[in-house]
């Protein structure tokens, strides 16, 4: 079942998300079951919207995630807060 996600990075910068994203690398090896991404600025952070065909590949993803942040260095002010959401329809252009 197709899911969204809401996550937001308290007191991330785009820098400090382009950083992590270059060790994401989602582009040449993009995550499996990720059926889109977007992400921008918010109050007081960063925020992403995804939209998964499961919630068991957004979270096998998730260790990825973690290693990239590690890797680039980027401390966290605190944990992502990451919301599910359920999709009831996704249609392409």
């Amino acid at each position: 079942m197709t899911v969204g996600i809401r996550i937001k990075f308290a007191g991330m910068s785009q820098e400090q998300f382009d950083e992590v994203n270059q060790h994401v690398d989602p582009v040449s090896n993009p995550p499996k079951g990720i059926l889109f991404h977007s992400s921008g600025p918010i109050d007081g952070g960063w925020g992403v919207i995804d939209f998964w065909e499961s919630r068991e590949d957004f979270d096998a993803f998730g260790p990825r995630i973690q290693e990239s942040v590690a890797a680039a260095g980027v401390e966290l002010q605190s944990p992502p807060d990451i919301k599910e959401f359920p999709v009831h329809e996704t249609f392409p252009r």
